[in-house]
């Protein structure tokens, strides 16, 4: 088999010389991100507060994620947390808002500024590790964690699923570019990329 292209509605194939496909993409738009934040002093009462909002635990270290009701709990960074909702939640900044008031912290929708990218297959962390500067051992970087990473000064939080799963999570703004560039590195493993849900937000 060539390694010519094969295209329709959005899903493009480059396999190998033969006729290999060892990295699968996926973009997706999210149907709900809040960015939940506070300041140094108001971590105590935002961790609490998130807690009796979504009646579960969050997590104690940036990296660390919890599932929960309302969705994937991630702690984004030491005084904040990203929550990603697996349906849309039009009332979920109020819902939110009614637990964290101004005095605690901040509600942030970012529904709209975030696409998701999932990421497989027998050379996923080949391909990933030629863009980003991480130590994809399982030791280093173990199932269920995420890194706060980026290359070319584009952010990226990166959630590995399984040993050669991920999820990556960019700015919408930048997405197309950031689509490009994986599909890129992992062209001489053979790729498939599906983006036909993401046109009108991507483009």
């Amino acid at each position: 088999m060539s390694n010519a292209t094969t295209t329709r509605s959005g899903h493009t194939v480059h396999p190998t010389h033969q006729g290999l496909v060892q990295v699968h993409m996926t973009a997706q738009r999210l149907q709900s991100v809040t960015l939940l934040s506070t300041w140094a002093s108001g971590i105590e009462a935002l961790t609490q507060a998130v807690h009796s909002a979504l009646g579960c635990t969050p997590p104690a270290h940036t990296g660390h994620a919890t599932a929960c009701e309302a969705g994937l709990l991630m702690r984004s960074g030491p005084l904040e947390f990203m929550l990603i909702g697996a349906h849309p939640a039009p009332d979920r900044v109020a819902q939110l808002r009614a637990h964290i008031p101004a005095e605690i912290g901040s509600v942030l929708d970012l529904s709209h500024a975030r696409i998701r990218v999932q990421l497989h297959g027998a050379k996923a962390v080949d391909a990933l590790a030629k863009l980003y500067a991480l130590d994809f051992r399982p030791a280093a970087f173990p199932v269920g964690r995420f890194q706060l990473t980026g290359h070319h000064h584009i952010p990226c939080v990166l959630h590995r699923l399984d040993t050669q799963h991920f999820e990556l999570y960019f700015l919408s703004t930048y997405a197309h570019g950031q689509i490009a560039a994986l599909a890129d590195a992992a062209l001489e493993y053979g790729v498939a990329v599906d983006e036909h849900d993401t046109t009108d937000q991507v483009y």
